[in-house]
């Protein structure tokens, strides 16, 4: 399966995430705020991370997984290269994402359990 398709299936898997346009990219919304958008001209998706989080997944690999290069890089929008990445680390990535911006009721089967 093509990332592109393996990260619709994952973001459409997830609680209350619709797809919808968003200029001219895909955009993956729940309760219609963007936690992650699809660019098909550069086969990358842009993803609402935490400060914490986009530090974490850019260490994998900073080539790969990088702050968007503008005010919105520092608010925790990244860029990830979805023909570099194995589907784990794209699932892994999206989770992250929508758990930044979905209500807590929704994000909480997706976060870490305390003391494990």
């Amino acid at each position: 399966m093509q990332q592109v398709e393996f990260l619709r299936q994952i973001a459409l898997s997830l609680p209350e995430t619709t797809e919808e346009p968003h200029f001219e990219k895909t955009s993956f919304r729940v309760k219609k705020k963007i936690f992650a958008s699809y660019d098909a001209g550069n086969n990358r998706a842009c993803l609402a991370f935490s400060e914490v989080d986009q530090d974490l997944f850019s260490l994998i690999d900073k080539a790969v997984i990088y702050p968007v290069p503008n005010k919105w890089g520092k608010k925790g929008w990244t860029f990830i290269e979805l023909d570099k990445l194995d589907n784990e680390i794209i699932e892994d990535a999206l989770k992250a994402a929508y758990c930044k911006v979905a209500p807590k009721k929704l994000a909480e089967r997706y976060l870490p359990k305390p003391g494990l």
